[in-house]
């Protein structure tokens, strides 16, 4: 889906850029995020880099739609893409280059479990390999249409080193630098400057405390061999000091429940994810970021409340 645009349209005051690689990346990394700005009038864009084709199938009756059987497991994310969106409310999402532009390229797990690394088989077509000028000026291409102050991507390790992740966040970096450049692809439209650029992070402390509560509550297999109170246990997240903003939403968590509910091949009903919102009160209502580029943040001894703060 997308909305009709122009590079001369004034949109509204705030304007959000959000670019991740697979359908469901979005909603467990900016779900609230996503849900909040909405709510309040930002004009929100997703771009998703793939479909997912490459997804684990973890509906037993939908098995048959796995890459290495049927191969059909992207046109149905992108049905569930659709119905996350419409919890979220959000009416403007389109797919890096099209649909079926750029494949999911899978992973597999390092030998220590604690990240994701590339196949040693890689399929043709797929994200991972693709030309990143090329998957970049697509991206630009939306930028320079769509004339956000704010993008949000993922980290240089893609959270947990998944390929795709990691190219996104590639692709969102160059794709931004290269919308303001005036002489570069005056094809794709009148050269746009982001803002201010921000990744998305988890707070080392927050995850700490809340595996430290599922532990009490007698939850032993959510991030099983995982000890909270020893240090690099955690297979991911960042030091606080690197945090510069917190969005909180606990009024739209119902709203990021619902699209990773709606995300069902991917996240089972019985995952962590919903027994952690059983179990700890608040548990998703707040996201956090990295602050990589543009306009800093003001000054201040407490996180950014607002990813626009200093800027609209």
């Amino acid at each position: 889906m997308t909305s009709d645009h122009t590079a001369n349209q004034d949109v509204t005051d705030r304007r959000l850029l959000v670019v991740h690689a697979h359908p469901d990346d979005e909603s467990i990394g900016t779900g609230i995020t996503m849900a909040k700005y909405v709510a309040e009038g930002a004009a929100v864009t997703l771009v998703t880099c793939t479909l997912g084709e490459e997804g684990e199938v973890l509906v037993p009756e939908l098995e048959h739609l796995a890459a290495e059987r049927d191969d059909a497991l992207g046109p149905h994310r992108l049905e569930e893409l659709h119905e996350a969106m419409a919890a979220l409310k959000v009416t403007d999402y389109v797919r890096l280059g099209g649909d079926f532009r750029y494949r999911d390229s899978g992973m597999k797990w390092s030998e220590d479990r604690r990240g994701a690394v590339p196949r040693d088989v890689l399929r043709d077509g797929i994200f991972w390999t693709a030309d990143l000028l090329e998957a970049a000026s697509e991206l630009v291409k939306i930028i320079r249409d769509r004339r956000p102050q704010v993008l949000i991507t993922q980290d240089e390790n893609g959270a947990y080193g998944h390929p795709d992740h990691i190219q996104a966040h590639r692709v969102a970096t160059y794709g931004q630098a290269l919308a303001g450049v005036p002489g570069f692809r005056p094809d794709l439209g009148e050269p746009w400057t982001v803002d201010r650029v921000v990744w998305t992070s988890l707070s080392e402390s927050r995850m700490r405390d809340g595996i430290r509560k599922l532990r009490a509550a007698g939850d032993t297999e959510t991030w099983a061999g995982v000890d909270p109170d020893v240090a690099g246990s955690l297979p991911m997240g960042v030091t606080d000091d690197l945090i510069v903003a917190e969005i909180h939403g606990p009024e739209h968590v119902a709203q990021k429940l619902a699209a990773l509910h709606a995300h069902r091949t991917q996240i089972a009903d019985n995952s962590w994810f919903f027994r952690a919102a059983d179990t700890i009160d608040d548990f998703w209502a707040s996201e956090h970021f990295r602050f990589a580029s543009g306009t800093p943040f003001p000054q201040s001894d407490k996180w950014a409340d607002d990813l626009f703060a200093g800027l609209v």
